[in-house]
């Protein structure tokens, strides 16, 4: 897949973004990051936990300060400066994300708040060093890739689990951290970021998962996972 990348390099200078302004930023760059929606106010009101005036007028400011597009009842969308600033932002929490659970004994249910609060308070010198300690990692422990040094990013082709037909081998590339059930399933049945395995029945809107190359009666203890759950993973077809 092309790179998506920032058309204003690395910098993340914006002495007038504040933490608030950052928030939404990385916010309206994560409700379109995978298949590109559009972000109205009502969805971007719901996911932080404003109310729509508050969202109204977070974006007049944000237009105010060249970071959003945004006419009434129009879709919403990050400007140049806009996506620079939320990949800056995407890059801080999951290379923080990627610290607490490799190297702090954190669960991978439990990093998104702890980045949240530290997110906002490290330098791009601290960015990069703990970029540099974790080895250059290209996804966080979700399987969300990581913006580089430059801010590009790649994404693998994928699609939603629930989309995959039976007979289909998958490869687990990503989990919403915010459907706990998902990251339960994924724990409790030790399937990881990274797993081969093959869709080997749809039912009723569930998915029944196996080891990789596994179908037939031999799969009939596999791994059952209901739509709301698969909805939440996302994987790319290895055949």
């Amino acid at each position: 897949m092309t790179p998506r990348t920032s058309a204003q390099g690395r910098s993340t200078a914006t002495h007038t973004a504040t933490t608030s302004v950052e928030d939404y930023a990385k916010t309206i760059y994560g409700l379109a990051e995978w298949d590109g929606a559009s972000v109205t106010a009502s969805a971007l009101a719901k996911t932080l936990g404003v109310s729509n005036p508050s969202v109204t007028l977070m974006m007049r400011k944000m237009a105010e300060l060249g970071l959003v597009e945004h006419r009434p009842y129009a879709p919403i969308a990050l400007t140049d400066a806009g996506r620079q600033l939320a990949l800056a932002m995407v890059r801080r929490h999951r290379l923080i994300e990627t610290w607490l659970v490799r190297e702090l004994g954190y669960g991978w249910d439990e990093v998104h708040e702890e980045a949240e609060r530290l997110e906002h308070a490290v330098s791009e010198t601290f960015v990069d060093r703990l970029d540099m300690r974790l080895g250059h990692p290209r996804v966080d422990p979700h399987g969300d890739p990581i913006p580089g040094p430059d801010l590009t990013l790649d994404y693998p082709e994928t699609e939603l689990l629930c989309r995959v037909p039976a007979a289909a081998q998958v490869r687990l590339e990503q989990v919403d951290d915010a459907v706990p059930d998902a990251l339960l399933a994924l724990d409790t049945h030790r399937v990881p970021i990274g797993a081969q395995v093959t869709v080997t029945a749809t039912d009723g809107g569930a998915v029944v998962l196996s080891p990789a190359g596994i179908v037939g009666e031999q799969a009939v203890e596999g791994i059952r996972l209901t739509h709301e759950i698969t909805h939440a993973m996302r994987v790319s077809l290895i055949r």
